[in-house]
């Protein structure tokens, strides 16, 4: 690709996750996205990206690959036996990382904005990494006691409560009008006692239903 094509494909990625963070994902134009970037021809996205979805793939695939990688290497560490504390925060500390530059701030503010795609994490897809979808697998399992309707429903509330607790903290990095409640570390680490909470909290008195 020649040299100013890819500045051109850069900057409107570049833009496209400030607006989609900042203004919402369903919120922005494809206009408005091509005209931040400085492109006077609103066909410049789709002959980089091929489409809208396109584009917000390709942030998915920049950010969520790294962050998969990571988890990874941490499983391969761990094993699949590991206890359901240090598998949540295989899943939390990486996800964190985004946390310590504005451009991956930018990508976890826009992650909680896609809840409606949280219950197919089975399916792969931009963003959703195999290391991602296993270590999902592996709690979805445990604890065994629990109906699996209800662990297939709290795997999916707790990549809820995580995605936009992360992004609620990058909003608050990002507004520079105060300081986040708890130090970064605090944060991560009570954030995954919580997860682990929503995953082994009993069942009290409801009738399990599909």
């Amino acid at each position: 690709m020649p040299r100013d094509s890819t500045a051109t494909k850069e900057r409107l990625l570049r833009e496209a996750e400030q607006l989609f963070a900042r203004r919402g994902l369903y919120q922005v134009t494809v206009r408005e996205i091509t005209e931040a970037a400085e492109q006077r021809n609103v066909s410049a996205l789709n002959y980089h990206f091929g489409s809208r979805e396109g584009l917000l793939d390709a942030i998915l695939t920049r950010h969520g690959d790294p962050t998969d990688m990571a988890r990874g290497e941490i499983l391969s560490s761990l094993g699949r036996d590991a206890p359901t504390r240090d598998l949540v925060a295989a899943l939390v500390v990486p996800y964190a990382s985004n946390l310590a530059r504005s451009e991956d701030r930018d990508y976890l503010r826009i992650v909680a904005q896609l809840s409606a795609r949280f219950s197919t994490w089975r399916e792969p897809a931009p963003g959703t990494g195999p290391y991602l979808r296993e270590i999902l697998g592996v709690l979805e399992e445990r604890p065994p006691g629990l109906p699996e309707p209800v662990r297939r429903e709290r795997v999916v509330e707790m990549i809820m409560l995580m995605t936009v607790a992360m992004a609620e903290r990058a909003r608050v990095i990002e507004s520079h009008r105060r300081s986040p409640e708890l130090a970064e570390p605090t944060f991560v680490e009570n954030l995954t006692d919580v997860l682990v909470g929503v995953l082994e909290a009993p069942v009290r008195g409801a009738t399990v239903s599909r």
